[in-house]
């Protein structure tokens, strides 16, 4: 569950006060609205990426509002995906799990779980140069899903992709978050997009949030 309550955040002279939104466990929300309206900043403040100047933020009923970005439970793929390009696809789906000191054997059985599932496992030797736009995606929603999060942030993730792949992308996200019961929060411009996917829908408008 992700819950926002009367949340004041300011990204330079921009400022969201009073946003408040309740996503309930394992359902999927989808926040939408023009570009410059704060979308990115309330999901900057959710991940811990934003100073929250006021209010708060519960996950699972836990008021995380102050605590570290990695301390959360959360994994974020942002709109440009920012693979690493001197990692393998192996190295990015491993990458997670590493720094939460997995055994190697937990580590690889993940990793291939994960490349059946994502549908890349002929390219897990690769490095990001010369991934298509939906290869790119998969790997950088891999490496989010490895650590198996509870919470789920993504940043216009279908917005670069073209109209098939976009499809494709579609399926799989609500499959994958769906089989894993995790909480989403996704952004995007494309009311169709948000129509398909999401469970609850939330709109900013002129600083104020509505469902």
């Amino acid at each position: 569950m992700i819950r926002l309550e009367k949340l004041h955040v300011r990204a330079g002279d921009f400022c969201l006060s009073d946003i408040s939104l309740e996503i309930p466990k394992g359902q999927y929300g989808v926040l939408m609205g023009k570009t410059g309206s704060g979308k990115t900043t309330v999901l900057e403040a959710i991940c811990g990426l934003k100073e929250v100047l006021s209010g708060k933020v519960f996950f699972d009923g836990y008021d995380v509002t102050h605590a570290r970005a990695g301390a959360r439970g959360i994994d974020f793929v942002p709109q440009d995906t920012t693979l690493f390009s001197t990692m393998t696809v192996q190295g990015h789906l491993s990458f997670g799990p590493s720094i939460q000191r997995w055994s190697r054997k937990e580590i690889a059985e993940r990793v291939e779980e994960l490349a059946d599932c994502l549908g890349i496992r002929s390219l897990l030797k690769r490095k990001p140069y010369g991934l298509s736009g939906g290869e790119r995606q998969r790997v950088s929603l891999g490496r989010a899903l490895a650590v198996r999060p509870q919470i789920l942030c993504l940043d216009e993730p279908l917005s670069a992709l073209d109209e098939d792949t976009q499809g494709e992308m579609r399926d799989l996200i609500r499959r994958m978050v769906r089989e894993n019961d995790i909480t989403t929060l996704h952004i995007t411009h494309s009311r169709a997009e948000a129509e398909e996917m999401a469970d609850c829908i939330f709109r900013l408008e002129d600083g104020s949030l509505k469902q």
